[in-house]
């Protein structure tokens, strides 16, 4: 299993609610990805973030438009219950297995851990332990994108969910083309926006940003932040 050092930061739970989105403010995605595969939401939302998570992602935005005027965020995931995290590992795996040219039903256990390493890189594990929560699932996780005042989304050079290099944010960053340039540079619109509030990026994921959390607090240790907690566990919607 892969290791994820994060997961040693002890968890000060704070008690802040999760509260909805507003679509007012942010676009979000609809039909919800992860719902049209079947993922069981139940009556829950994805859209949810901790009170405070979603006062720093309008900051974000703010950041952004004073940059790029014509720039909007658009809401890919927020709040994810366990459930849903563990129909998504499940799914990813046997997409990969499958992509692969491999028979999910009948993998050796070999191919199969190559399989668990690959999707849980990308992918926290579904587990219940409360020390050890999904950053999603904490309410304190975004996945989003940028699109323009046409609606038009902002080419970034990978797709939300790719498990592959080109998720990594500086995948692009040393490429000598104009192309990969472009995708560099919009990257980094959108990173600098989120992280002028707060936010921390994940290390392989362009798009997955998060601020309380473990990952959040760990990241801010790295860069020299001592004084970081993790103020966010695992939380289920009311």
């Amino acid at each position: 299993m892969i290791s994820k050092p994060h997961l040693s930061i002890p968890i000060v739970e704070c008690g802040e609610p999760l509260v909805a989105i507003p679509a007012d403010r942010f676009a979000l995605f609809q039909p919800h990805p992860y719902a049209d595969l079947g993922a069981p939401y139940g009556d829950l939302s994805p859209f949810f973030l901790r009170a405070e998570v979603l006062e720093r992602l309008g900051q974000a935005q703010a950041v952004l438009q004073q940059q790029h005027p014509h720039w909007h965020f658009h809401i890919f995931d927020a709040y994810r219950p366990l459930p849903v995290q563990q129909f998504m590992v499940d799914y990813t795996f046997q997409q990969l297995a499958q992509e692969q040219g491999l028979d999910p039903q009948a993998l050796s256990p070999q191919q199969t851990t190559d399989l668990e390493q690959q999707v849980h890189q990308f992918w926290a594990e579904p587990v219940t332990n409360p020390h050890t929560p999904p950053p999603h699932s904490t309410g304190a996780a975004v996945d989003l994108i940028l699109r323009d005042h046409q609606g038009q989304a902002i080419p970034m050079g990978s797709p939300i969910d790719e498990c592959s290099p080109r998720s990594y944010p500086d995948h692009f960053a040393n490429a000598a083309d104009s192309l990969s340039q472009t995708y560099h540079q919009n990257r980094l619109a959108l990173r600098q926006a989120m992280e002028a509030a707060g936010f921390q990026n994940h290390p392989y994921e362009w798009w997955h940003f998060s601020q309380g959390d473990q990952l959040w607090a760990w990241l801010e240790h790295q860069q020299g932040r001592a004084g970081a907690i993790a103020r966010y566990g695992r939380v289920e919607a009311a």
